[in-house]
């Protein structure tokens, strides 16, 4: 029996080292991973994404991305058959979008970031900010390793401004309860992982270790009483 091949997109600027701890069966799947590349000069999206699926070399793959790599993997599959589209901690329209980054994309606000902050963690981890956050900043220095400012404008730029209104019902979209990026309230219809952050592909790699395999296979049973995900939609979240 042939094995499935799986291609991983990661999160904005992050590296595929995120899916480090992501172990799926051998016998049944080929794991791939996808890393950013800078942008060419005033590159649309979707001939970004037109230039990574042209990387791809297997028919019919599984795309997994997470945050804006889910974005860009939604992309990616109007350049290719693909056997599943799966998003991790992202968005299937801009209509899933929190106010913040609504009220963003009309001001151009995010035009205001301080982009320059995300180059110099190194100088960071240098001073004293608590254990706590010392040791965030450590992750954040390990995982995000695009540092180029033109790429980090770009990406931020074509999040805050993707234009998808429709939402494709065959993509698959897996969420944590308690993403602070994309909370679960704005979100209309999901796999949701109990107590699972915006970064869940590294704190809840068991939950996705355990069920990535039947949701690729759908195998996967959504109305089993699992105490790590139920789904639900969104009109029964604006009802809690």
């Amino acid at each position: 029996m042939s094995t499935i091949a799986v291609y991983f997109m990661p999160g904005l600027a992050a590296s595929a080292t995120i899916f480090e701890r992501i172990d799926l069966p051998q016998e049944q799947f080929e794991i791939h991973l996808l890393e950013w590349e800078i942008p060419l000069s005033h590159e649309s999206l979707q001939d970004y994404a037109k230039r990574i699926a042209e990387k791809i070399t297997h028919e019919a793959p599984v795309l997994i991305g997470v945050s804006f790599g889910g974005i860009l993997v939604q992309e990616m599959a109007d350049f290719m058959n693909t056997r599943k589209v799966i998003i991790i901690s992202s968005v299937r329209s801009c209509h899933d979008f929190p106010r913040r980054m609504k009220i963003a994309k009309t001001t151009k606000a995010y035009k205001l970031l301080p982009m320059r902050l995300l180059l110099n963690l190194e100088n960071l981890t240098k001073f004293s900010f608590g254990e706590r956050l010392n040791k965030r900043l450590k992750l954040y220095e390990k995982f995000l390793s695009v540092r180029d400012l033109y790429y980090l404008e770009w990406a931020v730029e074509k999040v805050i401004m993707w234009e998808r209104t429709d939402i494709d019902e065959s993509v698959i979209h897996i969420h944590g309860d308690r993403d602070d990026v994309f909370p679960i309230k704005n979100i209309e219809k999901c796999i949701v992982v109990k107590g699972g952050t915006h970064a869940m592909i590294l704190n809840k790699y068991r939950w996705l270790n355990t069920n990535l395999p039947a949701i690729i296979l759908g195998t996967y049973q959504d109305n089993k009483q699992e105490e790590a995900s139920v789904i639900i939609d969104k009109q029964a979240v604006n009802n809690i």
